[in-house]
């Protein structure tokens, strides 16, 4: 009996559809939605081996995301490169049918006529698997995302379990697409504003002059003779060399707990907010400024074997306390920081350039290094009416 005719689902299959059509209250996360899920439909009665659900994203590195329950393992998440798109495994896929549009795909593995037409089908036979089912997840603009479920029960599916499953595909499409379009906003915000500022936009923090007072290191790079290269050089390759540059310094801050608050052409501001020990900011500065150095070094020296550029530039790192927030017009804001801070960092890396350092320190910053700087001198700075005493890593 196809119960989809009826409309007469078993009471606990129409308990789990109208859990899932109230948002499925009783969990936050989209692992334990679909943990949940999976524990209310075995507790319904039906025999689950395996379900996997695969959502596509908005993401620069990741195309989407895969969960997979099992009933003894629980729900495992791991995301997939775009480069899946191209390989043959995927091409060759039920999933890659269902995204194409082609709809339900079923392959009843205890049928001696079953085709062996998709790779997975021996690994399911291998796990004792005897029904796949893989199912179209549509969100109302047109994606399609998918779901899959497989049994061991001998027979496979009844047309009872598959009524069930048909009556749930819809209630948790709408639910999957609520996460995902909430991932996507979350993503989209720490890839163009950084995971902080991220945060704050989507708690609210949206209204113009809506800032607070903190106190961090701030570090200004900046490429130097970049209009030059960009004059000489194709512009793939300036935007590849820019790219390279930009991911060494990205991957150091982060690892230290810094924020990239902004690109600004070919130069990148960032912050390593104080907990409580200014100390311990400038120190994850530091590190983050040196490894990004190595970094760039090792690319440098990778260059010059290829008879590339080489690429030059200045770091400027200084303690201060910045007004933290939204700045802009009514209608274009921008999460930034503003004060005499920045303005003090951004003469001192200018003066780096002057000095021919890639790396100079605030007195700030230097108070809080413990031996490990020297002194270059004071210099004059435009803006500041007294000269600033500079500093550099000691050798």
């Amino acid at each position: 009996m196809n119960q989809t005719l009826t409309g007469d689902l078993p009471p606990a299959i129409q308990s789990t559809v109208d859990w899932l059509v109230d948002g499925a209250r009783t969990v936050h996360q989209p692992q334990d939605v679909l943990a949940e899920l999976c524990q209310r439909l075995v507790a319904a009665g039906l025999p689950l081996h395996r379900v996997a659900v695969f959502v596509r994203t908005l993401h620069p590195n990741v195309m989407g995301r895969r969960f997979v329950w099992r009933p003894e393992a629980g729900v495992e998440v791991n995301e997939r490169p775009y480069s899946l798109l191209d390989e043959q495994t995927y091409l060759a896929s039920p999933i890659a049918l269902v995204f194409d549009g082609q709809g339900t795909v079923r392959r009843r593995l205890a049928d001696p006529e079953c085709p062996n037409d998709f790779g997975i089908i021996d690994e399911l036979r291998a796990e004792g698997v005897t029904d796949y089912l893989i199912q179209p997840l549509d969100f109302s603009d047109g994606e399609v995302h998918a779901i899959s479920w497989t049994t061991t029960r001998a027979g496979g599916f009844t047309d009872a379990h598959l009524a069930a499953l048909e009556a749930i595909r819809r209630p948790f499409a709408r639910l999957a697409e609520i996460y995902a379009l909430r991932r996507v906003a979350a993503t989209l915000l720490s890839t163009y504003v950084g995971r902080s500022a991220g945060e704050r936009i989507l708690e609210g923090r949206i209204r113009r002059g809506d800032i607070e007072r903190i106190r961090a290191v701030l570090m200004l790079s900046d490429l130097r003779g970049f209009t030059g290269l960009s004059d000489r050089l194709p512009g793939e390759r300036v935007i590849g060399l820019l790219n390279g540059y930009f991911d060494a310094l990205a991957s150091a801050i982060e690892a230290q707990g810094g924020e990239i608050l902004k690109f600004i052409g070919d130069g990148l501001l960032a912050i390593f907010p104080v907990a409580a020990d200014p100390a311990l900011a400038c120190l994850a500065a530091l590190t983050a400024a040196d490894t990004a150095r190595m970094a760039l070094a090792e690319a440098g020296a990778a260059r010059a074997g290829r008879a590339e550029p080489k690429l030059r530039y200045g770091i400027a790192l200084h303690l201060g306390e910045v007004l933290y927030g939204n700045v802009g017009s009514a209608t274009r804001l921008d999460f930034t920081t503003i004060g005499p801070a920045v303005n003090l960092t951004a003469r001192l890396e200018s003066l780096a350039r002057d000095l021919g350092r890639d790396l100079v320190l605030s007195a700030a910053f230097a108070a809080h290094c413990a031996g490990a700087v020297r002194s270059l001198g004071r210099f004059e700075l435009r803006g500041f009416r007294e000269p600033q005493e500079v500093f550099a890593p000691a050798p």
